[in-house]
């Protein structure tokens, strides 16, 4: 079965020449990225705050491994972590995947962040992802949290629940505003369904989502799921935005 399964890949690179992810350039194999466009990925390693994940400046890490504003306003999920920090070079894969139908970008980056959170993945029992409002789910007609989360359990052969988190009333664009408002647009918007509650109670859960900007929809889904009996929560994401109101600001206006 796998020399077949090589030889059809053999076969399917010789009719459709693999191409890269984010750009037109030649590949060596298909699901790759080239070295300019996987040059422009940033990825978090350390140091950086071992509970939300932003990356420290000039390598000096915070008291107790924490940045400032974890110490002050704990989130409540354990820890997060992502595979990038947001920039132009990461946005061309998630902004296709999340507007653009390209759902089969969902593989390739659902493995670079198995890399980044393998930790969390060894210890989760439950794999949830972020949800979105029917209205939009209707209009784009996948959830790409949910492709991520089914592929890192295809991974780490962890359980999936896809519609374990709901959005209970739809909310504002979160890009323009600060995190404080964030918090409070997302206050009671996001319920746990009630025939997942059995499968939560008493395990820790793995919360997806595609990017982690302030953490106020992240710490919104931690809530609910805390509140459904969850041991506890993690969160992996695809790109951790280091500065919400600076970069995040820039790119959200060119279509991030």
């Amino acid at each position: 079965m796998r020399l077949a399964r090589r030889g059809a890949r053999g076969v399917l690179d010789a009719l459709l020449p693999p191409h890269c992810l984010a750009c037109d350039a030649r590949v060596l194999e298909q699901g790759a990225l080239c070295p300019d466009c996987f040059g422009g990925l940033h990825a978090i390693v350390p140091p950086f705050c071992l509970q939300c994940s932003t990356p420290f400046e000039h390598g000096g890490e915070g008291e107790e491994g924490l940045c400032p504003e974890c110490l002050l306003n704990p989130p409540p999920f354990e820890r997060a972590r992502a595979a990038f920090a947001y920039n132009e070079g990461v946005a061309r894969l998630i902004l296709p995947l999340k507007h653009a139908d390209r759902t089969e970008l969902a593989a390739p980056l659902a493995r670079h962040m198995a890399r980044a959170g393998a930790e969390l993945l060894a210890e989760a029992e439950v794999i949830v992802p972020v949800p979105i409002h029917r209205g939009r789910l209707f209009l784009r007609r996948y959830n790409q949290a949910a492709l991520l989360a089914m592929h890192l359990g295809r991974i780490a052969r962890r359980r999936v629940i896809p519609d374990a988190l709901r959005r209970l009333r739809r909310t504002r664009s979160l890009g323009p505003l600060g995190a404080e408002a964030r918090r409070a647009e997302l206050e009671g918007a996001i319920g746990v369904a009630p025939r997942a509650r059995s499968a939560l109670a008493g395990r820790r859960v793995l919360l997806v989502d595609d990017v982690l900007t302030s953490g106020a929809t992240a710490g919104a889904c931690a809530e609910a799921l805390l509140e459904a009996g969850a041991s506890a929560v993690d969160v992996l994401a695809i790109a951790r935005v280091p500065d919400p109101g600076g970069e995040w600001d820039g790119l959200k206006a060119r279509g991030g």
